[in-house]
């Protein structure tokens, strides 16, 4: 793998990554610092205001700044979602309506749109019903659950199904940074 230099590759394209407490470091912060390198436009979208705390490896990490209220955005203000794992972040997501259905906005027939999830993040797919026949990895520990919603888990290091870019854990940054910027790139639409 190549390391990314900056670029204007993703220029004009705006990219929300959807957040809040307990959000693993690495999986916020090395996605975003690839797609700004790559020119994006980038936009975190959480369930409360203010800044989000990061979960480092065993301890609270870094706050990040929250740009927007995921009840004041829409998927069409944006061209492809990040989801971040870490344990808490997804969990307390997919308990949130709003957050659901911002997500939900970004697969369908006239607007899918690259959505790229790592670790504990495939979660919330399997919670709004979006990994029925699809090809997805994931932390190990949730394989059954994404199984139990219909996906085909697979074990490797990053899984690109329509669009659709999902790796297992902080170990598979570089690859899965490069492969959701290559869907954004080709504008791949997933068929679900």
């Amino acid at each position: 793998m190549t390391t990314l230099q900056t670029s204007t590759r993703l220029q004009g394209k705006k990219i929300a990554i959807l957040a809040t407490d307990g959000f693993e470091q690495s999986e916020l912060l090395s996605p975003r610092d690839a797609l700004l390198n790559a020119g994006a436009e980038i936009e975190v979208v959480s369930i409360k205001e203010g800044q989000i705390t990061g979960w480092d490896e065993d301890k609270w990490g870094d706050k990040v700044s929250v740009d927007k209220l995921v009840t004041n955005v829409s998927a069409n203000d944006y061209d492809a979602l990040m989801l971040p794992g870490g344990l808490f972040n997804p969990d307390s997501l997919r308990q949130d309506k709003h957050a659901k259905a911002f997500i939900d906005g970004f697969f369908g027939a006239e607007k899918n749109k690259p959505v790229a999830a790592i670790c504990h993040a495939p979660w919330l797919l399997a919670e709004i019903n979006k990994l029925r026949d699809r090809t997805v990895t994931s932390f190990p520990s949730i394989k059954s659950d994404l199984i139990n919603a219909g996906a085909n888990w697979v074990d490797k290091e990053v899984s690109v199904d329509q669009g659709l870019v999902t790796s297992r854990s902080p170990a598979d940054l570089e690859a899965f940074n490069a492969k959701f910027i290559e869907e954004i790139l080709e504008g791949k639409h997933q068929a679900h």
